[in-house]
């Protein structure tokens, strides 16, 4: 019988710190992340890859607003919308490129996903998503007074704009991504967390300008998926306590019970560690049995028990 694993891998994990984000930068490293997916594909596990998207999005912002005055500009949901397409035709080469190398003979397919949020949901009267490029304060306040952003102040770097972060409540697309796993397919979906819509009062979809927090809705995807494994792929080799302090230890096996605890004492920042915690603790109590945290150059050594955090039901 097989086995079902979701793995959640981060924008950053294409644009690694101090690279530019180029094209050939990311199918290298998009490479080296395929490589630790093509190694669970031959231990026999079905494969649904969703994954981040903020750096990607940011610089699609830049490119929307820059050439406003030549070309129509894209709203947020259709920044998602775009770079679902370019991370996921990223991520099919690398990936057909492992299978090549292993004679796997997978078919790979990219689904652009929709997330159902609420347009009542408080995030929307609350915007704290920072997103885009930073700028200086007249720039920013510009924009606040002509575009309606928000607006907030990162003391050393400048201005941003903040966007709301709705929770995800239905994965619009749910029913196709599992007719394609059936099928065998290794899909890739539900990139930057999904577009965000709604529905209006006739019933039809509507684009909402919002940022949906990626891990949030991979749990949410794993959950209805009902899959044996929710993987959760960081730039650290598993879940940390006390982290870069003296008395630093790392989690190797736990459950939600003791990461509330952690999480609770505020060990998980709200930037870094602590929406992962947060979507794994969700996935175990949603009916989920097994979910991992850990970075990609550990996965192999993680399906053994050798590395990474695991949380048990």
């Amino acid at each position: 019988m097989s086995r079902k694993a979701l793995i959640a891998i981060g924008g950053n994990s294409l644009i690694r710190a101090g690279e530019r984000g180029t094209i050939e930068e990311q199918l290298h490293n998009a490479n080296e992340t395929a490589k630790s997916i093509t190694i669970m594909i031959e231990k026999g596990w079905d494969v649904i890859i969703t994954h981040g998207n903020g750096p990607q999005a940011g610089a699609a912002l830049i490119r929307s607003e820059r050439a406003s005055n030549e070309v129509y500009s894209h709203t947020l949901d259709m920044c998602v919308a775009t770079t679902q397409s370019e991370i996921g035709y990223i991520l099919e080469r690398a990936l057909r490129t492992q299978f090549k190398l292993k004679n796997i003979n997978k078919e790979v397919v990219t689904i652009p996903t929709m997330v159902e949020v609420s347009k009542n949901d408080p995030a929307f009267l609350k915007p704290t998503k920072p997103i885009g490029p930073f700028y200086t304060k007249e720039v920013a306040f510009n924009k606040q007074k002509t575009l309606g952003w928000d607006i907030v102040e990162d003391a050393s770097r400048g201005y941003r704009r903040v966007v709301a972060s709705p929770e995800p409540l239905r994965v619009i697309q749910l029913e196709s991504i599992n007719k394609i796993i059936d099928l065998g397919l290794v899909v890739i979906a539900l990139g930057g967390g999904g577009i965000p819509v709604t529905y209006d009062e006739n019933g039809n979809l509507k684009g909402k300008e919002a940022v949906i927090d990626k891990d949030r809705s991979s749990a949410l995807l794993a959950n209805s998926l009902n899959v044996d494994l929710f993987i959760i792929s960081t730039d650290a080799s598993e879940v940390f306590i006390n982290y870069k302090k003296e008395n630093q230890f790392g989690l190797r096996n736990t459950n939600i019970d003791e990461l509330q605890k952690y999480f609770s004492d505020g060990h998980f920042p709200a930037g870094s560690m602590g929406p992962k915690v947060e979507s794994v603790i969700k996935f175990i109590k949603n009916g989920g049995k097994h979910a991992i945290i850990t970075s990609y150059e550990y996965l192999e050594e993680a399906l053994s028990g050798n590395a990474g955090t695991h949380i048990m039901a």
